[in-house]
């Protein structure tokens, strides 16, 4: 992803969220309208590690999860021209960066 980024594109930032976690706020901004599953990674092998029950969750308690476990935030997560776009195909983020 950073060499197909950094061939396209003349700058980016890029965020280590396991160093600097994001914080509940600024996943829901993220977020933005769309739902919270979006970028909770419910098929994570740390949902079982935690003993947790991604179907049951509550918004709320993902906000909560991903803030505490970086691992269950869906990735990469792209911010292009202001719009977030997670877990890119090969060629979505060709389209993106073309």
């Amino acid at each position: 992803m950073r060499a197909a980024l950094s061939s396209r594109v003349s700058a980016f930032h890029e965020r280590d969220f396991f160093r600097d976690r994001f914080t509940p706020e600024e996943l829901r901004s993220l977020a933005g309208n769309r739902p919270l599953s979006e970028l909770f990674s419910a098929r994570s092998p740390s949902i079982a590690k935690l003993g947790l029950d991604a179907s049951a969750m509550t918004e709320a308690q993902m906000l909560e999860w991903m803030a505490k476990e970086p691992r269950l935030i869906r990735r990469p997560l792209l911010l292009v021209d202001g719009k977030l776009v997670v877990q890119p195909k090969a060629a979505e983020l060709a389209a993106l960066l073309s």
